[in-house]
């Protein structure tokens, strides 16, 4: 699957919403996990400026890039972030869009620090 990379380096990003486990399938509470690592997935909301238009991202984001305590507001640093196109038929409709995801999620003054 095509992997797009995503140049955030001139955005000012802000959480939205915490970090909480991915869910892999509601019915069953399923937390999904990395297919590569084994790492446990996690969905943050952040909302990303960039040329005076905002957007709420969900990305997701393996817990081990969860850096320091990620509150709503909070400035962060993204890095690693790419974008997959995706499409799926359920029921006979056709569905499609842009899933996120980072290698990390970083307050910038954890950042700054190190």
């Amino acid at each position: 699957m095509r992997l797009i990379p995503v140049d955030t380096s001139s955005a000012l990003v802000m959480v939205a919403q915490p970090p909480a486990p991915k869910i892999a399938n509601r019915q069953t509470g399923e937390i999904a996990t990395d297919r590569e690592t084994g790492a446990t997935l996690m969905t943050v909301d952040v909302m990303f400026v960039m040329d005076g238009n905002a957007e709420i991202l969900n990305l997701v984001v393996p817990q081990t890039g969860i850096g320091g305590e990620l509150a709503m507001g909070t400035p962060v640093a993204l890095t690693g972030v790419v974008a997959r196109p995706w499409e799926n038929e359920f029921n006979g409709q056709k569905r499609h869009g842009i899933s996120f995801r980072a290698v990390a999620v970083t307050p910038l003054s954890a950042a700054k620090a190190a």
